[in-house]
């Protein structure tokens, strides 16, 4: 498995307001959309393109753009929904699916509740969402799931991963590329990146009722 940090100040800035505990929801969308944004540029170094023309005011140039079909989105369900915005404005051609999963609060382990992939992925790259990295439950979940339809190349794009999430998905889905603005020392006792940011959905949406 390949892992990249992003390594950039303008990231680095954006990433201590969206720690801090004063950050807002509005505010706290904002600035996860524009980190997903410079994740996914990074990420999509490799896309496929083709040849193009086109006319400018003074005539025809050569040009490239990507091409269409090949390329999926998938945001893990509540909080990967704050991450897709930016990811199809850098890739406007891709389609988008919905993997939704719960964690057992008891057990850290993910379920399948909402899935919206395609049966047969040939061919495709594949984006997978998710902010927090924290366990790797539901990243190598999602992995797994979009590999065993076909998917010839996964990127995972989180914002704050911790090293057993990395560990997890390492040891599962070994051929898939993770892209992530930070990686913090550990996890606390309820599985939880610290320090983290906290519970990425409830900032980004709200507490909703368990």
């Amino acid at each position: 498995m390949a892992e990249h940090v992003l390594d950039h100040p303008l990231a680095a800035h954006r990433l201590a307001e969206l720690r801090a505990t004063t950050t807002g929801h509005e505010r706290f969308r904002h600035l996860l959309d524009e980190l997903a944004g410079m994740l996914a540029y990074e990420a999509t170094r490799t896309l496929a393109t083709e040849s193009v023309s086109v006319e400018t005011p003074l005539g025809a140039a050569d040009g490239r753009r990507l091409t269409t079909g090949t390329t999926l989105v998938v945001p893990i369900l509540r909080a990967g929904l704050g991450m897709l915005d930016a990811t199809i404005r850098m890739v406007p051609t891709a389609t988008v699916a919905l993997l939704g999963m719960r964690r057992d609060h008891d057990t850290l382990l993910p379920t399948l509740y909402a899935d919206t992939v395609p049966a047969r992925l040939d061919g495709c790259t594949v984006f997978l969402l998710d902010p927090m990295l924290a366990t790797g439950g539901s990243v190598a979940l999602g992995c797994q799931h979009v590999l065993d339809r076909g998917a010839a190349a996964v990127h995972v794009l989180s914002i704050v991963a911790a090293p057993d999430g990395l560990a997890h998905v390492r040891e599962t889905t070994p051929g898939v590329e993770v892209w992530v603005a930070a990686v913090d020392p550990k996890l606390d006792d309820r599985g939880y990146i610290h320090p983290g940011l906290g519970d990425a959905g409830d900032r980004l949406y709200g507490l909703l009722d368990s």
